[in-house]
């Protein structure tokens, strides 16, 4: 069966329409946008992974565990666009659009809710790491966090689960699907059931924490400027000897509260516009299948975002991902090529690959 040109009219099935209107076999700029979305997404969380093994130094951080868990989630987002990807393209033809729908819609607000969660996590974290740096690896454990990660899998997963049993659609992600357009109805108690449940929460937890990681680093700021003022002379007796002074351990904590603030900011930026239109359209207030899909995909690009954040801001990682680049190359015979370039620094061996 064709999925694409109903006996009715419709849009829903080619959002923005380019394949109705020209009557062309497949919606063009709706599969090229999936097929560019999937690659990026696929190819981005895969260097994620694959630098977290390569830098050791990454491992230093607990956020370490939210991050690759994190990457792994995105990775399987990235996985999961091949449906609709293939659907689009008319491929296989016997596929049983109701449970097919269903299943994608569910996964994909799985893996999302994942990333929400692990966000909020990191966020308490970074605010545990600031606020009571004494007592934080008392508090923050491997044992804990493995439990957390598993939570928030366990969680994400029930909250959607209604979705099966006709109670409203978890979201749009399944749309380029004719049965899911037409007759999967949004509700507005199941989206304000997930609202409460889930995106309210995490948006709250990340403003709590953000805004107080941020008052305390402003007030540390402060008051190393005083002191500055006060006793120049030994601030610079300080710096000649080569310490990092008091205060020197909260630098790396701020740059990378910034760093991970920046990937949450970024996440809402981009996540902000599908949560406001599932609800106007869950309210019935609007009803733009364009914009759905609009939405939906730019929701779900914040998947390839976190490593070009990554790669922007941690110089942590720019140099996993240089070590990384460097094992490649060694393995597809260029590394004579890599001599012209000097040898290594021996103070950054430690981050090698130990492939």
């Amino acid at each position: 069966g064709n999925y694409f040109f109903p006996g009715r009219a419709s849009n829903h099935s080619c959002p923005l329409g380019w394949g109705l209107n020209e009557g062309l076999e497949a919606c063009v700029l709706e599969t090229a946008v999936i097929v560019l979305l999937t690659v990026l997404i696929i190819a981005g969380n895969l260097t994620v992974i694959f630098v977290f093994h390569c830098a050791p130094l990454l491992h230093h951080y607990t956020t370490s565990y939210f991050i690759q868990t994190m990457a792994y989630a995105d990775l399987l987002v990235g996985l999961s666009c091949l449906v609709p990807t293939l659907s689009l393209l008319h491929y296989p033809a016997g596929v049983q659009e109701p449970i097919t729908c269903q299943v994608f819609s569910y996964v994909i607000s799985v893996l999302k809710s994942v990333s929400m969660a692990c966000l909020a996590c990191i966020s308490v974290d970074r605010y545990l790491a600031i606020t009571k740096p004494l007592s934080y690896n008392q508090l923050v454990t491997p044992c804990r966090l493995r439990g957390c990660i598993t939570l928030i899998w366990v969680y994400s997963s029930l909250v959607f689960l209604p979705s099966f049993f006709g109670w409203g659609k978890p979201g749009y992600h399944g749309d380029i699907f004719e049965w899911c357009a037409h007759s999967w109805p949004t509700s507005a108690l199941f989206t304000g059931f997930v609202v409460c449940l889930l995106y309210a929460p995490a948006a709250l937890v990340v403003c709590f924490t953000y805004y107080h990681i941020f008052r305390i680093c402003q007030q540390h700021n402060r008051e190393i400027s005083e002191r500055r003022a006060r006793f120049p002379s030994q601030e610079m007796e300080a710096g000649e000897g080569g310490g990092n002074g008091h205060h020197g351990g909260h630098g790396p904590d701020r740059r990378y509260a910034m760093v991970l603030f920046r990937i949450t900011s970024v996440f809402y930026m981009l996540w902000l516009p599908y949560i406001i239109y599932f609800l106007l359209e869950s309210s019935h207030v609007l009803d733009s299948p364009a914009l759905s899909f609009i939405t939906t995909w730019l929701a779900i690009s914040n998947s390839f975002c976190n490593c070009v954040i990554y790669s922007l801001s941690n110089s942590v990682f720019r140099l996993g991902m240089r070590r990384l680049s460097q094992t490649m190359c060694s393995f597809s015979h260029c590394a004579a090529d890599d001599r012209d370039f000097g040898e290594p620094k021996p103070r950054k061996r430690a981050n090698s690959c130990s492939i």
